[in-house]
């Protein structure tokens, strides 16, 4: 049953561009310009108009725009909910300017073994990442360690817990690696029932409806749970609507400042109306997508996502401003 008929989050692709090499990711490959805060302005306001209450100002590396600043608080002002990932590289520097304009702040950190992070990564990040703790907590800030979880850094996980997050009082999120294009990997069936040990732990985040997906063997197309299309809007840096999603996007489509009339129009609710059918959709269990699938309708995974969620939303206090309907 569908309890949500619109857009709850937007992917904000600010740029493709990225100064890390993680070996799990393929978009710094890709060349790309950089999003424009004249198509932000219009974008935003159709945004509103869908009812999108969530954007991610992803990449790549967000903080590679010298303009990040200027979109969060663009966002801000339009009343979004801000979220944003970076590998901390850039962090440090720009932290002042970003004070106060990210909700929900996540440091990727995959080790508390600086040699196994930064291979994992593929630049040297740990540093950067526990200079942007200190840095971010000296600012107020409330940040998350985003922890990517593969089979062979699940002992990682309770040295992050405990030795980085517990001291700093962060939030522990984590997040399964998963597949696509020939990237990527799915942890084990033994890993699962490690990680939902952690997921009952105070200050940890595990979305318990990502495992129950995989071990159902992701994304059915004859009964699809992925609802990316009609959940998410994926702007592109160049300022085109991607369909269905990111990782499959199948089809760009030109916004030119008519966003809300180009979702609403004919050639695009097609498209939505396959989404998690298409033959690539099956067994897939992408992370980003899932996330808002679950939200906006009501079946056994909305059910396992509820409780992390509100979980979760009660330890950052962004469940004062979360009204989707």
């Amino acid at each position: 049953m569908r309890l949500i008929h619109h857009p709850i989050l937007c992917n904000y692709y600010l740029t493709y561009r990225c100064n890390a090499r993680c070996g799990f990711c393929d978009i710094w490959e890709k060349p790309s310009s950089y999003a424009l805060l004249e198509h932000a302005q219009k974008n935003f306001s159709d945004l509103k108009r869908l009812g999108v209450k969530i954007i991610d100002f992803t990449g790549g590396e967000p903080l590679l725009h010298r303009q990040i600043e200027d979109f969060l608080q663009l966002a801000k002002d339009f009343g979004f909910i801000t979220t944003l990932t970076t590998n901390g590289l850039l962090y440090p520097k720009k932290a002042q300017k970003l004070k106060g304009l990210i909700d929900m702040l996540h440091f990727s950190l995959d080790s508390s073994d600086k040699e196994q992070h930064d291979t994992m990564r593929g630049a040297a990040c740990f540093d950067s990442v526990m200079k942007s703790i200190e840095v971010a907590i000296a600012l107020g800030e409330r940040p998350d360690i985003l922890f990517t979880v593969f089979n062979d850094n699940t002992d990682q996980i309770s040295q992050v817990y405990e030795k980085i997050v517990l001291p700093h009082k962060l939030v522990l999120i984590l997040n399964p690696a998963f597949e696509y294009n020939g990237i990527g990997e799915t942890p084990s069936q033994e890993l699962f029932t490690e990680l939902r040990k952690y997921g009952r732990k105070k200050n940890v985040y595990l979305n318990e409806a990502f495992i129950t997906l995989r071990q159902n063997g992701g994304n059915d197309l004859k009964h699809p749970v992925c609802k990316a299309a009609s959940s998410s809007v994926v702007i592109s840096p160049d300022n085109k609507l991607v369909m269905p999603c990111y990782h499959l996007g199948m089809e760009s489509f030109p916004i030119e400042d008519a966003l809300y009339d180009l979702y609403r129009a004919d050639k695009i609710k097609q498209l939505r109306s396959m989404e998690g059918r298409y033959p690539e959709c099956q067994g897939c269990a992408i992370n980003c997508y899932m996330q808002p699938s679950f939200a906006v309708n009501v079946n056994r995974y909305f059910f396992k996502a509820l409780k992390s969620t509100l979980k979760y939303n009660w330890m950052k206090g962004t469940w004062r401003k979360l009204k989707l309907y």
